[in-house]
């Protein structure tokens, strides 16, 4: 049990950090003759998730060099123990990631399981027998913003952290404590996200809009807390990747050589590098709000902001945080596609281009979701075009899947199947966004389930089922086990055909207007929901033989080949699972890392130099 030793040093830090903020708390607010309250918890939480980092190994790794004290920065020893510490490597790092977001993604999807149970008839009744423990809207709101977690960070936190060093040909990231500091800060978001039942949830849904969130029951505040903290994770890893790209790939290595999946992390670096400081900035002014008293969204005789400024400053973020999202599951379906239809990627320039102008596009459109929320209706026209803009890069990144698997020699393996099922779904998503793109539609449809369907058809749809995607493809690479075949492929089926039956349906009931984030509705509404609900249940089943396999896999699945795709890409050019330095010489880079069907086109050789 003692490589539980850093998580246990780093609750007890934590513990006396939350005192040590505490107490200045108090004495500030004696001083200044306010009460504590909030205050409290507040300072008390950044003390605690300063003593929580450097109990877990940040002060050994990185703390104690501040104070002209040795270091270990990269200790790789001890095997299993090394995931439940402060760790540099970039490959620890990212399956820390993924274990952990892999956890929350099951919680998250219980809490759905429980939100179906509630609507399965208009009655408010499934919570009030559980005896007050919680409501239905904290029970809504955790579902969204631990959904969304995982959808900003298991693609970009956990497999990209694990494989683009090694699809560049880099030892590490450019920055490997900030790394492992991204990571660390992540478990006590969720800590903050759990225990906002015990102080009186939270109603707001994962937007926290004012002027309720500066007011409600203290859980808000911890799940505003632990936003801001999720999103100083995400800050940090933009910054990390960008430097990553820019300045370690392998010799030989030109812009035209980059992966197509490493472009696509890169785009959405860009993106969380730059707008989550906006929401960061937003949040910040709502703790303010609660917590000193000022008014930057709840103004007070005629002083101070409004609530709609909050809104442009929150879906500033969140609008391109859907592209935080999406553009790595763009990239990592052209990898699957390319992989397993033995062709290039069709029209590899194009989709580059297509990547940062949806980025550029995305900073652009956010006050589409402001349509019916007093924005000047002056407004109103340009966003709606420059919403519909957006289709044609993206437009650009579908034709070019579509052209990749085109007259290809494909092979049926599970992550092409969950590759062919995103670019259904995210059909589906974008066509049924374009009515939430006009006004006159999106009036009508505003608030309603047509929006939860559609937004799960972009996010559920496009980024979740990537993960999944993501973790039959690179499985054998990072475990050095093969997975089953068959049970992967009942996977896919059952996932794919649940979701499109609950969601498909989904759309009925909000172009009859049902309201979504409310637990009540319209008797006349009660059979199609009881179908949903069915669905929901349905598909949540059909995640067992993903469990069962991904277990069953690890304890006894066949050692894997190094490659076991006959993939072009560096990460399939070493050990599975890597060594610690990734490969025993970097790689040359010769040519495109897509030349099937071509002998004469290499993407890499061994430096013999080193």
């Amino acid at each position: 049990m003692n490589g539980l030793l850093p998580i246990g040093k780093g609750l007890v830090f934590a513990a006396i950090g939350f005192i040590l903020g505490a107490a200045i708390s108090l004495g500030l607010t004696t001083l200044a003759g306010h009460p504590a309250g909030e205050s409290l918890i507040t300072l008390g939480y950044v003390g605690a998730l300063i003593g929580w980092l450097m109990g877990v190994g940040m002060w050994r790794t990185w703390g104690a060099e501040w104070f002209g004290l040795p270091t270990v920065v990269h200790d790789n020893s001890g095997g299993w123990k090394r995931y439940f510490r402060f760790n540099t490597d970039h490959k620890v790092v990212g399956i820390q990631y993924l274990l952990t977001l892999l956890v929350v993604f099951l919680l998250a999807g219980a809490l759905a399981v429980l939100m179906r149970i509630e609507l399965a008839t208009g009655a408010q009744d499934v919570f009030n027998k559980l005896g007050g423990i919680t409501d239905y809207n904290t029970i809504m709101s955790l579902h969204g913003i631990m959904m969304i977690a995982v959808a900003v960070a298991t693609l970009i936190g956990g497999f990209a952290n694990y494989v683009l060093p090694l699809m560049i040909g880099a030892r590490d990231v450019a920055f490997p404590r900030i790394n492992g500091l991204s990571y660390w800060v992540v478990p006590p978001v969720a800590v903050l996200l759990l225990l906002t039942p015990i102080f009186g949830g939270f109603d707001t849904g994962w937007t926290a809009y004012p002027p309720l969130a500066s007011k409600t029951a203290t859980g808000a505040l911890l799940f505003e807390l632990a936003f801001l903290t999720f999103g100083v994770s995400s800050i940090l890893g933009g910054l990390n990747f960008i430097a990553t790209v820019v300045f370690l790939r392998a010799p030989g290595m030109t812009w035209g050589r980059v992966p197509v999946f490493v472009w696509s992390v890169l785009a959405a670096a860009v993106i969380a590098l730059i707008a989550t400081q906006w929401v960061a900035y937003g949040l910040l002014m709502i703790i303010l709000e609660r917590v000193i008293g000022m008014h930057f969204f709840n103004p007070v005789d005629g002083v101070g902001g409004n609530a709609l400024l909050y809104e442009h400053i929150f879906w500033f973020y969140s609008h391109p945080a859907v592209y935080i999202m999406v553009l790595p599951a763009f990239g990592l379906l052209l990898e699957i596609m390319s992989t397993f239809a033995r062709k290039p990627v069709f029209a590899y320039k194009w989709v580059v281009r297509a990547f940062f102008a949806i980025v550029g596009l995305s900073f652009i459109v956010w006050a589409h979701h402001l349509f019916t929320s007093g924005m000047g209706e002056w407004l109103h026209g340009p966003f709606m075009i420059l919403t519909e803009l957006i289709s044609i890069p993206t437009g650009i990144v579908f034709l070019a899947a579509v052209s990749t698997i085109w007259r290809g020699k494909l092979r049926l393996k599970t992550p092409l199947l969950f590759a062919v099922a995103i670019l259904l779904n995210f059909t589906i998503g974008g066509l049924t966004g374009i009515f939430l793109a006009d006004i006159p539609t999106d009036i009508q449809l505003q608030d309603t389930y047509f929006v939860v369907a559609h937004f799960h058809y972009t996010i559920v749809g496009g980024e979740v089922f990537a993960i999944f995607a993501a973790i039959y493809y690179w499985f054998p690479k990072i475990t050095g086990k093969m997975y089953n075949e068959t049970l992967g492929k009942i996977h896919a089926v059952l996932m794919f055909l649940t979701f499109n039956l609950t969601f498909m349906t989904m759309f009925m009931p909000g172009s009859d207007g049902m309201n979504r984030r409310v637990s009540s509705y319209p008797d006349q509404l009660s059979d199609i929901n009881g179908l949903v609900s069915i669905f929901g249940y349905l598909m949540a089943l059909s995640f067992l033989p993903f469990l069962w396999n991904l277990v069953d896999s690890l304890i006894r699945g066949r050692k894997a080949p190094d490659n076991p795709w006959e993939a072009k890409t560096l990460e399939w050019q070493t050990s599975s699972p890597p060594e610690i330095e990734n490969f025993e010489t970097i790689p040359t880079v010769t040519g495109i890392p897509y030349g099937y069907g071509n002998p004469d086109i290499q993407h890499s050789k061994t430096n013999t130099n080193g």
